[in-house]
Order: structure tokens, then C-alpha cells, then sequence
């Protein structure tokens, strides 16, 4: 493969480059992912995409190229769709809840899979989160599936699931900037579409290319703007709540601006044994499940079809998620 001839179109910086033809941003792709580009090249198109910034068309090859690398899974039997929380940013400021989130779907028998990095890199992950309350990740994807089908919950590490997109992620290191790879692996439904994929970023910009992926590819999807690039809502105010299906949007739950009245009962530090304590406490109702959280976990029970219409869902949850929870 002639990797100059893509170089010279997507490195010409952001008034010359041109955008790849998605059939050969699949290609190229897929060259990356399976590590044959040459480490000069490979800087070179990750660069050139970093400053041009990828096109819808782009986007839609390279996702292509890096479901077709991924180790699929089936769908567990039964008339709920599985969620899928891809976990890739981890916590700094504030603690990662997405491990709650996970937890209280399993409680409702909605299939659960979360993938992610182990790794924090001096952030706080899901799966260090998961690793104190006592769920470990799947070492392959063939016990993912299994613990799924018989605990309603895995975890399975993005180097188990995808090697390739993995190998991607890391160069972050090694160049100082992000790649396609960093939006790309929070698209991934192992389910091939079966699945409720909840996804978030923190940037505009990214939200409107998943937002503008999830419908052309017509596919199922939570969209919100994450916690820190998590995908929970804010415990503290609610980000928007899109539920992308049929090729169109809904929104859910508008976006809350109004100040606080009063602070939720939130964990005192953003590490991993505080955060899961925390959890504990919410799991066994001594604290209130924030209502952020509470909605959108109604959210995710009526895309999945654990409920028929959303103010079912809204009640189930206030009735049934935590004692102390308010969904509406």
C-alpha cells in the first residue's frame, strides 16, 4: 500500500488537505489496525488527521475498518437489548460513576457490558472502580459473553476486545496528541447493533460526529455529554439526554441550567476504595441515587425495552431503582 498518496491528501494542513473517500479510509485503516504502517508514516496520518480533523465519511471507514477487527459477541437471549458503556476517559476531578450506572441496569436484569481501558494513567478507571467492588474483567471475549449471560454484567478490557484499536490508543504516549482511535472505540458495539451503545464525549465537536454517525448508520445509542468524557450524566445537572434511534433523534431530557438548589450526597474523594464505598452505600439505599443518574437510567430501561415508554421507566426507577430516588 502507497501510504504518500494518503499522507499527501489529509497533510496538507487545515485549508489544503482533502478528505479521504470512506472506502479508502477503511482501507488505510485497516492497515493501521493490524500494525503495518510504518511508525514514520503511521505519525504522518495521525498527525495530518489530528490538524485537517476527520470527516463524516472518514469516520465512517475507519469505525468500518475497526468493527471489523473487533471480536464480536452475541446477543444474550431475551427480549431486552443489551447496553453497551464504553469507559475510556476515567476520573480526575470527581468521581467515576459509571460502575453505578452499570450495577444498577444488572439490578433490573438489563444485560450490561462495559468496555474500556484498565489502565488510568493517572486517572481513576471503571475497572479500577469495578476491581474494589469485586468484579474483574473478562480476559478474553468469550468469558465476557459468558459472564454476561450468567451475571448480567461483564467488563471487558479494550485489549481483549479490539488488540488493534488498543495499539492506537497508546501512541497517545508516544505523540502527546490523541488520534480517530480516542472517538472511535466509544462507537464500538460488540453486538453488532443489538446492543444500546451510551456514549459521551465533552466536546461539541465529537458529539456531533457520533451524533451524526449514530444516525447514518441508523443504530440504537444514548448520546449525553459525559462526566470527564464518562458516560454517566453529571450527578450534580443533568446533561441532555439523546436517544438516537430509526435514523432520527429524541430528546429525552433537556439539558439543566438552573443553579443548585441543594448539593446530591456525592463521594468525598475521586479514588477508587472511596468512589466504590460510595456506590455500596447507594446500592443498599443509605444514600439517594442522584436524579441525574436516576434519569438516565430510566433512559437506558426504555431504549432497551425493559419498559414500553419513558414515563414507565420514569416510575419504575422512582419506585424501584433506589428508595430515595426521583426520576421525574
Amino acid at each position: 500500500m502507497n501510504y504518500a498518496q494518503y499522507i499527501r491528501e489529509i497533510g496538507r494542513g487545515a485549508e489544503g488537505a482533502r478528505d479521504l473517500p470512506a472506502d479508502d479510509a477503511r482501507q488505510l485503516y485497516l492497515a493501521m489496525l493490524d500494525g503495518g504502517v510504518p511508525d514514520l508514516e503511521l505519525g504522518a496520518i495521525i498527525l495530518g488527521l489530528r490538524v485537517k480533523g476527520e470527516s463524516l465519511a472518514e469516520m465512517l471507514g475507519f469505525l468500518a475498518a475497526t468493527e471489523a477487527r473487533m471480536h464480536g459477541m452475541h446477543r444474550p437471549p431475551g427480549r431486552v437489548r443489551p447496553v453497551v458503556l464504553p469507559t475510556y476517559n476515567g476520573a480526575r476531578k470527581e468521581a467515576n460513576l459509571t460502575p453505578l450506572l452499570a450495577i444498577m441496569l444488572q439490578r433490573f436484569g438489563v444485560p450490561v457490558l462495559v468496555h474500556g481501558l484498565i489502565e488510568g494513567y493517572g486517572r481513576v478507571t471503571t475497572g479500577q472502580v469495578f476491581r474494589e467492588l469485586g468484579i474483574m474483567p473478562s480476559p478474553s471475549v468469550s468469558h465476557a459473553q459468558a459472564r454476561l449471560e450468567e451475571q448480567g454484567l461483564a467488563f471487558v478490557p479494550l485489549s481483549a476486545l479490539s488488540p488493534g484499536a488498543h495499539n492506537l490508543l497508546l501512541l497517545r504516549s508516544r505523540l502527546g496528541v490523541r488520534n480517530s482511535a480516542h472517538s472511535l472505540v466509544k462507537m464500538l458495539d460488540p453486538f453488532r447493533s443489538e446492543g444500546v451503545l451510551v456514549t459521551a464525549a465533552t466536546h461539541p465537536e465529537f458529539l456531533d460526529s457520533m451524533r451524526n454517525m449514530l444516525v447514518t448508520l441508523d443504530r440504537r445509542g444514548i448520546l449525553l455529554r459525559g462526566s470527564e468524557g464518562e458516560p454517566f450524566a453529571n450527578p450534580k445537572r443533568r446533561p441532555r439526554l439523546e436517544y438516537i434511534h430509526d435514523a432520527r433523534i429524541e430528546i429525552l431530557f433537556e439539558a439543566e441550567h438552573d443553579s443548585l438548589r441543594t448539593l446530591p450526597h456525592l463521594p468525598e474523594a475521586a479514588d477508587a476504595p472511596s468512589t466504590a464505598a460510595w456506590i455500596r452505600r447507594v446500592l443498599d439505599q443509605q444514600v439517594p441515587l442522584p436524579k441525574p443518574i436516576a434519569n438516565q437510567l430510566a433512559c437506558c430501561l426504555f431504549a432497551s425495552g425493559y419498559a414500553d415508554d419513558l414515563n414507565r421507566a420514569k416510575a419504575i426507577v422512582a419506585v424501584e431503582g433506589n428508595g430515595n430516588a426521583a426520576a421525574a
